[in-house]
């Protein structure tokens, strides 16, 4: 059984990550603010013994007293209405926050999955998106 933080658990992905890897087995550190996830997302999780809700935010210094195998990075404001709604707030848990998060990853030896939205290939001209299209930009 792994010990895996997901920051940002309360979100869409984040909630549907959680329920797949309790299912595996693993114990689910799941730490968010609910800036823009729900505790709705995650309310059939919450009397799981594998599973721990975090209220805090990421800009934050994560400290956990347990030994972390695997830490998977979803935390950002979701959607343009909330991430342009406070660009200062979004940058600082983009930067500071991915900061944090490689601080714990390098003090506990953890893998480390640092995920993106789909903002960054800017507004698509084709829809829906098939994997070869690189949007208006090249990420790599």
């Amino acid at each position: 059984m792994k010990k895996i933080l997901i920051t940002g658990g309360a979100g869409f992905v984040g909630s549907h990550l959680s329920k797949r890897l309790l299912s595996e087995g693993n114990s689910i550190y799941c730490l968010d603010n609910l800036y823009t996830g729900s505790k709705e997302n995650i309310k059939d999780l919450l009397d799981n013994q594998s599973f721990e809700f975090i209220n805090q935010d990421i800009n934050e210094p994560l400290d956990f007293d347990e030994k972390i195998d695997e830490i998977y990075n979803l935390a950002c404001p979701a959607s343009p209405i909330h991430y342009q709604k406070d660009p200062l707030y979004t940058t600082k848990t983009s930067v500071l926050g991915a900061l944090n998060i490689l601080e714990l990853a390098k003090k506990n030896n953890a893998r480390i999955l640092q995920a993106s939205t789909s903002e960054i290939y800017g507004d698509p001209e084709v829809h829906p998106q098939p994997e070869s299209y690189w949007g208006k930009v090249n990420p790599v």
